[in-house]
């Protein structure tokens, strides 16, 4: 089984940290966010990946290179960004069977290895998450046996609270890619792009069977605050962590914080859910709910609800800051 995974979009919500470093590489709880998501795909076994790129996608690449050597790629450019379902044609000469597509936004708790035992009668499973805001999403509307009958967005009434989260899994590969062809040749829609799931919707109404799995998180990687929301929970659950190299002088420490190797913390308060990677300095300061970047430093500062990239120097500032690597703050 092969996967593929769409990443040619700019990530123009997560500027200006997007100027430098692909959306899938920003870092939460001390880890690119693709890379979750590309553990969980080694622990499935699965090998091959086919990477639809664009925006920054030689970065990607020696990513890859550099971090996940066994892994076999195929790098698709996405020209046009004509929306999810133009992303994943791309991939149809390299897909010959069965596949996985992921949308790495997000982060998720799912069971992935129930594609290893799905009865013949399946043609594919897509995962999704209850949710009370259904009006955000694209919402799956399903039979009594899970079988999925209707992808619907945004919707106004209340047909259906299981949001679509962008992960699926496709046996049936010719039924998929003509239903994409189908929907690239039918007129855009509202956003002037081409939905994916219009795809699955034509499986669907062609007979086949689509599998509905729950998913016990889901967790936005897509904006700021929700990148924050997220290194939150990943803290608390999986990836809180003081490096025994770590020097701590003075300093308070909160809960649920992760403080990597060579990190420096002097005089300062490190409040609740607060990131400080790999060779970090932060002196007489108090930071809460934020991100620092490797090899930054922050000095005689207040700061709270930020990010702040790898190697900046912020010196003098109190409040909300999101800067990139490499920049420079001071007031």
């Amino acid at each position: 089984m092969k996967a593929v995974i769409p990443l040619a979009g700019k990530g123009t919500r997560l500027r200006p940290h997007t100027y430098l470093t692909p959306k899938p590489l920003l870092r939460v709880g001390g880890k690119p966010v693709m890379s979750y998501i590309l553990d969980d795909l080694q622990e499935l076994g699965v090998e091959e990946i086919v990477f639809v790129i664009g925006y920054l996608g030689d970065v990607v690449k020696e990513y890859m290179a550099e971090e996940y050597p066994d892994i076999r790629p195929e790098y698709v450019v996405q020209e046009v960004q004509d929306g999810t379902a133009g992303a994943v044609k791309l991939a149809e000469p390299f897909v010959q069977d069965e596949m996985l597509i992921l949308f790495v936004d997000t982060l998720f708790d799912a069971d992935l290895s129930i594609t290893k035992g799905l009865a013949e009668e399946w043609a594919g499973v897509i995962w999704a998450k209850e949710v009370e805001d259904y009006q955000r999403f694209g919402v799956i509307v399903t039979d009594d046996d899970g079988a999925m009958t209707r992808i619907v967005e945004k919707p106004e009434e209340p047909i259906s609270k299981l949001a679509n989260i962008g992960l699926y899994h496709i046996r049936d590969r010719d039924l998929l890619f003509k239903g994409i062809d189908v929907a690239l040749n039918s007129p855009p829609g509202p956003s002037g792009e081409f939905y994916l799931t219009d795809a699955f919707q034509y499986m669907v109404d062609q007979g086949s069977k689509i599998l509905t799995a729950p998913v016990e998180g889901w967790y936005d990687c897509g904006k700021p605050e929700t990148l924050l929301e997220t290194n939150a929970h990943i803290l608390k659950t999986t990836r809180g962590w003081i490096s025994p190299s770590a020097v701590v002088d003075a300093t308070v420490l909160g809960e649920n914080t992760r403080i990597e190797d060579g990190v420096v913390l002097e005089g300062s308060t490190i409040g609740t859910n607060v990131t400080v990677e790999a060779g970090a300095r932060i002196v007489n300061s108090s930071v809460r709910n934020s991100i620092i970047g490797p090899g930054a430093v922050i000095e005689n500062s207040v700061l709270r609800n930020s990010l702040v990239g790898g190697h900046c120097t912020v010196q003098g500032f109190d409040g909300k800051l999101s800067v990139a690597d490499h920049s420079l703050v001071r007031h």
